[in-house]
Parts: C-alpha cells; structure tokens; sequence
C-alpha cells in the first residue's frame, strides 16, 4: 500500500474556484486574495490579515518594519526550520538561537536569558501546530527586566516601548491557544504559511496577522504594508487597471511579495472547508494516539494540553530511547513498504550554513534529544481508516525489525 506523506487537498471545490480565477480575467492580487484574507482574520480573530508569497517573505516584511539592522539580535529556536533564521539574517539582523522544552516548543526560560540590550524581537515557533507558552513569553517581553534592557532605534520601535514578539505559526492554522483563542491573535504578529504541505495551502503563500497594541492601528498598518509588499507603489495592478487609473508613485523601498488570486483560491475554497477538513486530521491523530499510547516504547506528541489544542498539522512521534542511528535504520524499514515519513527537523546548528556561522548542536541538548529520535507520520483528511491502520502496523513491525 502506496502512501504518500503530505499530498496537497484538491477536491472539486478548489477546482472551482480557480477555474473561476481563470474566467475571470484577474490572476495577479485582487478579490480573491481579498476574501481569503478575510476568511483567515475571521477563523483565528486576529486584527488584520496580509497575505504574502511565503511566511519567509512575510517575516523579511515585518522585521524590516520594525526596523532591525546590523547588530541587532532576534532570538529564534534552535530546533525549527531553516527559514525562521534565514529571514532574520536576510533582514540584516543575527538570530541567537535557544534550545526547547521537551514538546518540541522554545523554551520561555532560554528565552529570557538570552534577552539583551541588542534584542529586537523574539520568533518562537509553533512546532508541528502546538501552540509555545504565549502566556510567558508575552509576560517576559513587559517584564521590568526585559523594558529596562531594550534600546529603540527606529521609530517603530520607540511606538512599541520593548521587544515585538512574532509568532512563526506555519504549522498552526487554526490551533487553539488558551481560554478559546485561535493561534494568530496571542501576539503582536503572528504569521502563517500556506506553503503546499500545510493545512491551508496556496501552493506558495503565507498571512501575517497584525495584532499590535495601541497606539498602533492596525488597519491603517495593514495599508502600508500592503503598499510595501508591492514595492511601495501607490497603487496596485488592480485600481491601474481602472479607466483613469494610470498614475501611481514609489514613495519608499519596498518588496515584491504580494499574493496572486490564482493562488489565493486555493486557498479560499479549503479555508471555507477548514472546520471539517480540520476534524479529518483529527480522525487520524486520534487513531495515532490510541494505537502507540499503548505502545511502552513511544512518545506521542501533544494535541490538547493546558487549554491549547493543536493544529494537527504533523504527527511527531518520538521512539524511546533510540540514537539517530536506529531512527534512520526504522525510518528504511517504513520506506520499505512504501509508507512516507518524515523528520521534523533537523535543528539549525547541524546544518552546514549555521555551522559555518559558529553555531553549536551541542549547545542545543534537548533540541537534539528531540531530533534525533523523532519520526513524522502522515496526517491529512484523505487518508482512510485503512490507511492509516497500515501506517501504524509499518511502524511497530519497523520498530521490532530495529530494536
């Protein structure tokens, strides 16, 4: 049985509507990316959604906004994808990387310790659609401690008064963070991807969800931004279009990062579906949970916890005890029978690039502890019962083979 890790969600509905982006005429940024725009303020509550080619475009965005260069610092996780780090760096600013805690999250603790006066922000990072402790991390950005160090230097900065915290919620479209709050309004921005394998996909995309406090406005923030998300011209290819509608200007050095509709909707006809496509995912989590629960020798990942639920966007099965040498050799046995699986991640220090830039996996203990031994199972609305029953008997037949 032939099973694939993370097809994309294509039923007749995106088909639709991308056949009706087609017809109409309009590909590049307009009302569909308007509407899926809307679709994802309303689903996590945040103030204003702007939707973007990539989360890694979106996230160069925001920390040229808020004005990082040289010689700031970002703190990020050292267990995340790639991406996180790289848009720090492609902003001019150095990541300082933190280890996790044991549910794959950054750790609030390193967080606060690595706090100086070069801090700008901090990017925790949602792994696999587990909300991090938001409640700590925003407690630590207010702290006396944390506002005695920080040193503004752009306007934006002095508006804030402290550190911006960014949410790197790729993976948590439509968590649950605390007393009913959707993942996506719990931090000053929060920014998600909807990259091909994630729950919400645009092939190519990502939403930055604005949630700055006052003296901030949101709306009117989500106005310049958009501008600079099209190099800051005055107008967009859309209002151009219009009859008189020719003139426009460039009045700041922008980006070119802007949603296209043909992107857009495939986004808008699965966000319109998200709350059963959604309930799918947790069909196969909870089959997942039930089967290696039992299970003595593996670490199921966390779903519902201290009032946060996740996004099920990856299941990350730990295997007990195992070196990265075993998890490898399991891993080939599950490929074998033709079952695709994944590591998530592998954390930034082992990589080559951030190795040449000094960083240190053994720095890094309980990141690495969760590398090495983690599997990622398949998790998507189509596969069936029987399906994912494979996947678990491949599994605990890999283990045996491997133990």
């Amino acid at each position: 049985m032939k099973i694939p890790f993370s097809p994309p969600y294509i039923d007749e509905a995106v088909i639709a509507e991308v056949t009706d982006t087609l017809r109409s005429g309009w590909i590049t940024t307009g009302p569909k990316t308007r509407a899926l725009e809307e679709e994802i303020r309303t689903l996590c509550g945040a103030g204003e959604v702007l939707c973007v080619n990539s989360w890694t475009s979106g996230a160069i965005l925001m920390l040229r906004w808020l004005g990082v260069k040289a010689g700031d610092e970002v703190i990020v996780p050292a267990y995340t994808y790639s991406a996180t780090a790289l848009a720090v760096l492609h902003a001019g600013a150095k990541p300082i990387m933190v280890d996790s805690g044991e549910d794959f999250n950054i750790s609030a603790e390193a967080v606060q310790k690595a706090i100086t006066p070069r801090t700008k922000a901090i990017i925790p990072v949602d792994i696999a659609g587990f909300p991090c402790n938001y409640e700590a991390i925003n407690q630590i950005v207010v702290s006396p401690q944390a506002r005695s160090l920080f040193k503004a230097e752009s306007d934006v900065q002095r508006k804030l008064g402290r550190v911006m915290v960014l949410n790197d919620a790729a993976h948590s479209l439509g968590a649950w963070y605390d007393k009913g709050k959707r993942t996506g309004c719990e931090t000053d921005v929060a920014i998600f991807s909807l990259h091909a394998v994630k729950n919400v996909t645009t092939a190519e995309g990502g939403a930055i969800c604005l949630n700055l406090p006052q003296p901030f406005d949101n709306a009117q923030l989500y106005k310049e931004l958009r501008m600079m998300s099209l190099n800051c011209q005055t107008k967009d290819a859309f209002t151009k279009t219009k009859a008189g509608g020719w003139r426009y200007d460039i009045v700041g050095m922008g980006m070119k990062v802007n949603m296209a509709d043909i992107n857009a909707a495939v986004g808008l006809a699965q966000i319109r579906q998200y709350n059963r496509l959604l309930q799918e995912r947790k069909r196969v989590f909870a089959a997942y949970d039930k089967a290696f629960s039992a299970c003595d020798w593996a670490v199921c990942p966390p779903s519902v916890k201290d009032g946060k639920e996740s996004s099920r966007h990856i299941y990350a099965l730990r295997i007990k005890n195992f070196t990265e040498e075993q998890r490898d050799r399991m891993i080939e046995k599950i490929s074998e029978r033709e079952v695709a699986v994944n590591v998530h991640f592998i954390p930034m220090p082992m990589l080559s690039f951030f190795k040449g830039l000094g960083y240190r996996i053994e720095d890094y203990p309980q990141a690495y502890r969760n590398y090495c031994s983690e599997i990622s199972l398949p998790v998507y609305p189509q596969l069936s019962d029987e399906q994912v029953d494979f996947v678990i008997r491949t599994v605990k037949e890999a283990y045996e083979a491997v133990k």
